[in-house]
């Protein structure tokens, strides 16, 4: 294990501890779970808090839903004690609904807000919210000046690098956002134009960082500890959120410590892949009726699935298979025996480059 290489977050990597100050709060490591829609729900949360994932934030919540009171909308925000330190992460146009919504997330118990300025998505561009607001940087400093003064719990913000190649802003920004307040920005290192596709840009990320008066998250395309703490240790970032890594790899966050400490870390076996399905199945029965517990243990059975031996007919039955045990008997069958025959190499492969951080 090389020796750490000494940056910006000098305290943080010359302690023989990894803790790192994130804004307010005083966080295990530098490793974060990314927001990711229809993903970061409560159960999932909790499953990576417990595989030392340092803080999480939920899938992003429209402002305007929690505004009228919708119970879907209300149920995202739900989160458990264990999750902490939570955020809870909203989106929208109006000033005034967002400091509600902002309001709202207070009342939860949340330990912070996080407002999305990076959704490319265009049903959320297209109404001025998501990516759309970093578009008028005056604007957004008066949103976000609102917001900050209408609650007491930390605001924080996830942008991209800007709307297109030619208006890359995010500096501006997070100038932006710290003349108003905002506690840290975590920048996903994509133009929205980009969308998901082609690769991150981490100099650019590494840019805005050194001239930063607040810490600066870097997010994109981290899908193994060895790019995890690279990307840490050679931007100089406060911390790193990772995304769909952590879907293919649930122990990346474990991994990433370790590496970081400059320890060995073992790869998961059998048994690890059936105490964390085993724990997730658990948190899903609680949280889900039936029908929505096995839509989710699908779509996560089919992440984790992904690269190892026989995962295609694998992800084939799993969407297949009508029985909640009939699906997780399989599950169990096939970790036992893939892992066995797996060749990691495939952690080095780029994964679900269709979406998400």
């Amino acid at each position: 294990m090389s020796e750490l290489i000494l940056t910006q977050n000098t305290e943080a990597q010359t302690s023989n501890s990894p803790s790192v100050q994130l804004g307010p709060f005083r966080i295990d490591h530098p490793f974060i779970l990314a927001p990711m829609a229809g993903i970061t729900n409560s159960p999932f949360r909790r499953l990576m808090r417990k595989r030392q994932n340092a803080v999480v934030i939920s899938e992003l919540v429209s402002a305007n839903g929690i505004e009228y009171g919708g119970q879907k909308t209300i149920d995202l925000l739900k989160f458990h004690d264990e999750e902490r330190t939570v955020g809870l992460q909203i989106f929208g146009e109006h000033d005034d609904i967002l400091c509600k919504a902002a309001q709202f997330v207070e009342k939860q118990g949340a330990d912070f807000v996080d407002l999305n300025l990076g959704c490319p998505v265009p049903k959320v561009v297209s109404k001025g919210a998501g990516s759309a607001m970093c578009r008028n940087p005056i604007a957004l400093g008066q949103t976000l000046s609102v917001m900050v003064k209408s609650v007491k719990i930390p605001v924080t913000i996830k942008i991209r690098t800007g709307w297109d190649a030619g208006t890359k802003n995010a500096a501006e920004i997070v100038r932006v956002a710290a003349d108003a307040g905002v506690k840290w920005v975590a920048i996903h290192g994509r133009t929205r134009a980009q969308g998901y596709s082609g690769n991150a840009d981490w100099d650019f990320i590494g840019e805005v960082k050194a001239k930063s008066p607040i810490p600066i998250i870097g997010n994109g395309d981290i899908i193994n500890a060895d790019m995890a703490v690279e990307r840490y240790k050679t931007y100089g970032v406060d911390a790193v959120m990772i995304g769909r890594g952590a879907l293919r790899n649930p122990f990346i966050f474990e991994q990433s410590v370790a590496q970081l400490k400059g320890e060995s870390f073992s790869l998961p076996s059998a048994a690890h892949y059936i105490g964390l399905m085993e724990e997730q199945k658990k948190l899903l029965t609680e949280n889900y009726e039936p029908r929505s517990s096995m839509i989710h243990a699908r779509k996560f059975l089919a992440w984790y699935s992904a690269g190892f031996p026989g995962c295609h007919e694998f992800r084939k039955k799993v969407f297949a298979i009508p029985e909640p045990e009939q699906l997780w008997d399989e599950a169990r069958t096939f970790f036992e025996i893939s892992t066995a025959k797996r060749d990691m190499k495939f952690l080095n492969e780029p994964f679900l480059m269709g979406g998400h951080g």
